[in-house]
């Protein structure tokens, strides 16, 4: 029963996002009616969606009928939160669900019915929810910038910033020093979104956005750090092999390039994120998959990187680094 509900959980916390139950509760505790004053949803609505929260042990109830905040969704899904990550719900139903339900028939076939990781389809994809998942790669990106300890640097410290979106990665960087240069990589109809949230966080001055596909775009040369944010995966090992080679062609001598994903074991056994987003590959692109540290860290060593290594990040998967000699 838990599997043939599994469906519920995340559509259940993306109607309490978007009828404002947790930005409402973050002012105090509050009763069914209270919340319905508050946000005009419906009396019954709320309370069995309330309730199911309660059974989620994301809200608590007290013997009075009110309602409050567990931690976790005062500090992932209220949305003035820096670590707000209700905008990826959010993604699920209008998104990935409705890609999921052909799932039958896209494993018969081995295709998507729609493959996002090209320009025609991804564009639309991409540029609805890039800045709903801004924080899931914020804390990774400044541990990144504190591991090679940005702040301190002297001179022009030029990043590339491939398959930007939000820009997550580039925006935490530069706001480290300001000799942080970006130079900021996607689809020409993603990057409105990369300057909009650059421009947001003050950095937009230092940025250069550079429209193209990542397999003929102009990624320069000379960066001393390439960040790969969750873009392996939608690759495949084919394309993901052929952009490690240009990433390090576009690296400085001594330049270090980071990648984050969603890792699996040797064995594919687990850990169950990896696996489900593998699956979640084969629905939305021609080729991807998820990989192992093993894996990856071959294709970087046979591109010339040495020095693979991991670097612990908030997340589910480490970062993976590796240097150019």
């Amino acid at each position: 029963m838990q599997f043939a509900f599994g469906y519920s959980a995340p559509l259940i916390i993306e109607a309490a996002v978007r009828n404002r139950v947790f930005d409402t509760l973050a002012g105090g505790p509050r009763t069914v009616e209270e919340v319905s004053l508050q946000t005009g949803a419906s009396v019954r609505g709320l309370r069995m969606i309330m309730n199911a929260l309660v059974g989620f042990d994301l809200l608590v109830k007290d013997g009075g009928g009110r309602y409050a905040l567990a931690p976790e969704s005062d500090a992932f899904l209220v949305s003035s939160r820096p670590a707000f990550f209700g905008g990826m719900f959010k993604h699920v139903s209008s998104q990935l669900i409705k890609a999921w339900l052909d799932l039958s028939e896209i494993v018969r076939t081995g295709k998507p019915v729609k493959a996002v990781n090209q320009e025609a389809a991804g564009v639309e994809f991409f540029k609805e929810f890039v800045a709903d998942i801004f924080p899931m790669s914020a804390g990774p990106a400044a541990a990144l910038a504190e591991a090679l300890k940005v702040a301190d640097a002297r001179e022009p410290y030029p990043v590339l910033d491939i398959a930007a979106g939000s820009g997550v990665w580039g925006i935490s960087i530069a706001q480290r020093s300001p000799m942080v240069r970006v130079r900021a990589v996607d689809w020409e109809g993603v990057l409105p979104v990369t300057r909009q949230m650059a421009e947001k966080f003050g950095v937009a001055d230092r940025f250069q956005f550079v429209a193209g596909d990542l397999k003929d775009a102009d990624f320069g040369s000379g960066h001393k750090l390439a960040t790969l944010g969750h873009i392996l995966h939608s690759e495949g090992e084919r394309r993901s092999r052929a952009l490690l080679r240009r990433v390090f062609q576009a690296l400085a001598g001594g330049g270090t390039i980071a990648i984050q994903e969603f890792l699996v074991n040797e064995d594919r056994t687990g850990p169950p994120m990896g696996l489900v987003f593998a699956v979640n590959m084969l629905v939305n692109c021609e080729e991807g998959d998820t990989y192992s540290l093993k894996e990856i860290g071959g294709w970087l060593e046979q591109a010339g990187f040495v020095h693979v290594r991991t670097l612990e990040a908030p997340g589910p998967s480490p970062l993976i680094l590796a240097t150019k000699p």
